[in-house]
């Protein structure tokens, strides 16, 4: 287990001993996983009571990761498991973030997400420019579907780079 991930999992069991004390009763430990990809930091599995983190931003972001990641998906599976089924980030779960983890309940990280984020194709329509996901450029590419701008409606057509 490298540092990082020795760190990920203290963090996970100090915000599980933490809600136990404030809370006044115990929880079951979560499985961890490092093995979530794309632009989420942390995903909470509420029925399998599992907990996967992306590896990357937690690599480029350590202090914040633990700081506010960690504590928001604990607080997901806490929510499941003391109300059942609610908003994933209503008040039951904002509470638990403010009164149990000290946190400021925010739903969204603010990391920098370049090194994870999806590769993109340029398209132009008559306004401005557009960047096309690989599934939304390859569907254009068979066939398959065709995007407007939501501006001035007209087709979004790939941006070539003209030759000179």
């Amino acid at each position: 287990m490298t540092g990082l991930q020795q760190a990920l999992a203290e963090r996970v069991e100090a915000c599980y001993l933490t809600a136990e004390q404030r809370l006044g009763q115990t929880f079951p430990r979560p499985q961890i996983s490092l093995k979530l990809r794309g632009q989420s930091a942390g995903a909470a599995h509420l029925q399998e009571n599992r907990l996967r983190f992306n590896p990357v931003l937690l690599a480029e972001n350590p202090d914040a990761f633990l700081a506010e990641v960690v504590p928001h998906e604990v607080a997901h599976l806490l929510a499941w498991q003391l109300h059942g089924r609610v908003r994933p980030h209503g008040p039951e779960w904002q509470a638990l973030m403010s009164r149990v983890f000290d946190c400021p309940p925010r739903a969204r990280h603010s990391f920098d997400i370049s090194s994870v984020a999806p590769a993109t194709y340029p398209y132009r329509c008559g306004c401005q420019e557009h960047a096309l996901t690989v599934r939304r450029h390859n569907k254009v590419r068979r066939g398959q579907a065709r995007y407007l701008c939501r501006l001035c409606n007209q087709p979004l057509i790939p941006d070539t780079p003209t030759s000179q």
